[in-house]
């Protein structure tokens, strides 16, 4: 899974031919903390599907600008860099929440 701290940075995983999986998120956000180790650990058991990437929506603002990210943790989903699904963070208060999103974004890509 990719940290990512710059614009320059989120705007090379954005561009990755395939599907990534982008999580925003803050250091103060419980939400956050709650769902941060399945999302760590759900990266690591697909990585050969996806590319995964954090970002703090605070270090890279103008990401999570360009995005209308208003709440966190969102997670959006891009295929060949176009933005096909997003996560609001009012669906994200658990992992089971999350897990559940992933699995569903990463069997549309197999059946797309």
């Amino acid at each position: 899974m990719q940290r990512i701290h710059s614009r320059a940075a989120f705007e090379r995983a954005v561009a990755h031919q395939g599907l990534t999986v982008i999580k925003f998120y803050t250091d103060w956000c419980p939400d956050c903390h709650r769902v941060a180790a399945a999302y760590e650990e759900y990266a690591r058991d697909h990585q050969d599907q996806a590319l995964f990437a954090d970002v703090n929506a605070e270090e890279v603002p103008e990401a999570a600008e360009r995005y209308d990210v208003r709440g966190i943790p969102t997670l959006l989903v891009f295929r060949n860099g176009h933005l096909v699904d997003r996560l609001y963070s009012r669906d994200c208060k658990t992992p089971q929440q999350m897990v559940a999103f992933l699995d569903k974004a990463l069997d549309s890509k197999v059946n797309s």
